[in-house]
């Protein structure tokens, strides 16, 4: 059965280069206003969405994320935050005291979920509008110097950058993504390392055929190589010093 939503979906690429075009403030409230349709832990909505507009801001925002040049192009950079100052702001107006719950682990996890299943339903509203997207981790490489950038209270974080903008090259093609039953496990979880390390072979196919030459690149060394030079060790201290996942 046809599914337009199902095809958009199966379309997703991130966009790395973007055209000088501004995205409007109508289609900003748009794109927010879907975001905060997605669900959320215990009706809590424990996120919170930076429109980073000022063009020096945002300047000085790229050039602490690993300095991604696309990122101060057209279109708009969103920040999505956890946020439990909302909450605790909430909490007191009520004279009661919950800094022992949002102070915890879970609380920090309930508003990263929240942020991101905002975020992924502002990605879909946006290509759906034939606009392009980039998540950014590298957000969180100099998350100290981010933070004081936005103004970020205690009990708030920045998870990741969102880039939204009309795309100014063609496309990639779309990564393979990792097998069915690779990632589906009935009643338990499963081992299922080989069909994983046979993925491997078509991810390798895949950067051959992108960068039009041999490589040995697939997905287990870009993975693992992410991992080693990303291991952002400095969390755990960051987040506590703002007051999160302290327990």
């Amino acid at each position: 059965m046809d599914n337009t939503i199902t095809d958009l979906l199966f379309k997703h690429v991130s966009v790395r280069s973007f055209t000088n075009e501004v995205l409007p403030d109508e289609v900003v409230k748009k794109l927010v206003t879907v975001a905060q349709a997605a669900s959320t832990a215990s009706f809590q909505q424990s996120y919170s969405i930076i429109d980073v507009v000022d063009e020096n801001l945002r300047e000085k925002v790229t050039q602490a994320s690993r300095n991604q040049r696309f990122m101060n192009q057209g279109g708009r950079l969103f920040i999505f935050c956890a946020d439990l100052n909302r909450n605790n702001q909430m909490a007191k107006d009520l004279g009661l005291d919950v800094t022992q719950t949002i102070e915890g682990l879970d609380a920090t996890l309930a508003g990263t979920i929240d942020a991101t299943l905002a975020a992924q339903n502002m990605v879909i509203a946006a290509e759906s509008m034939g606009l392009g997207v980039c998540f950014i981790g590298g957000v969180r490489d100099n998350i100290e110097e981010v933070s004081e950038l936005l103004n970020i209270p205690d009990h708030v974080f920045p998870v990741y950058g969102l880039v939204i903008g009309h795309p100014k090259d063609k496309l990639n093609d779309i990564k393979p993504r990792l097998p069915f039953e690779a990632v589906y496990h009935k009643n338990q979880y499963a081992d299922k390392i080989d069909i994983v390390r046979s993925y491997n072979i078509k991810t390798n196919e895949y950067y051959n055929k992108r960068y039009g030459k041999k490589t040995d690149r697939n997905w287990a060394r870009t993975a693992v190589n992410s991992l080693i030079k990303l291991p952002r060790s400095f969390m755990k201290s960051y987040l506590n010093s703002h007051n999160l996942s302290k327990h």
